[in-house]
């Protein structure tokens, strides 16, 4: 195999929109391949990202912790997890899949909690010292399935901070998703995430084979 050139995919979408179960089923579709890949995902990634995670999603803190706070934690998250694992990664010739990016920052914080997209974007870009994906791929479905889906994901068990919200809340994110999708069309590629498994990875796989053809040295 020819050598590889470090690749930034990342996967973004709505909650509920199968995320995680995708990205592990590309994981393995692309290591099969022979292609050198980390997993990884936001907020998180690392030590410091993985304990302000556990902030984060606390539903305990959902009337406590200030917006403010949340957006900051979010990219102290993000930069750190960029310098400690994305960026050596990426210089390493790895494809790096994460679960979520700046992307769900400008959607859930920027317009959803009303911070500003512009605020957003700003923070998002000192963050992460300019780094954006080369690929990003929107998992989209109407909120109310992404709702019910989450619901039955928990199994009884609290729902994060984010999942609490309204109805409302959720569509805006949606509709902030696409409107990016509209804004980076080089970047985006969106995948509907109705249908089976199956379906949905099937999909996924057609778009990065032929998005890696012209990426791979």
């Amino acid at each position: 195999m020819k050598k590889q050139k470090g690749i930034f995919i990342t996967f973004e979408g709505p909650d509920g929109s199968g995320k995680t179960t995708q990205i592990n089923l590309l994981n393995d579709y692309l290591s099969n391949k022979g292609y050198n890949c980390i997993q990884t995902r936001e907020p998180g990634g690392t030590k410091v990202g993985e304990k302000l995670r556990d902030i984060l999603k606390n539903p305990e803190l959902n009337n406590s912790l200030s917006i403010i706070t949340e957006v900051l934690l979010l990219q102290t998250a993000r930069a750190q997890h960029v310098y400690e694992l994305i960026k050596p990664s990426l210089k390493a010739g790895k494809i790096v899949l994460c679960d979520r990016f700046a992307d769900s920052s400008t959607t859930y914080q920027g317009i959803g909690r009303g911070v500003g997209k512009e605020t957003i974007c700003k923070l998002n870009n000192f963050s992460t010292t300019g780094l954006e994906p080369d690929i990003t791929i929107l998992l989209d479905l109407p909120p109310k399935n992404g709702l019910e889906r989450a619901d039955e994901r928990e199994h009884g068990q609290k729902k994060d901070r984010w999942e609490e919200q309204d109805l409302n809340f959720h569509q805006k994110v949606r509709n902030a998703f696409l409107e990016l999708a509209k804004e980076n069309d080089k970047r985006f590629e969106v995948v509907s995430a109705i249908g089976t498994i199956e379906e949905v990875h099937h999909r996924i796989i057609k778009i990065i084979d032929k998005r890696l053809k012209p990426i791979i040295l």
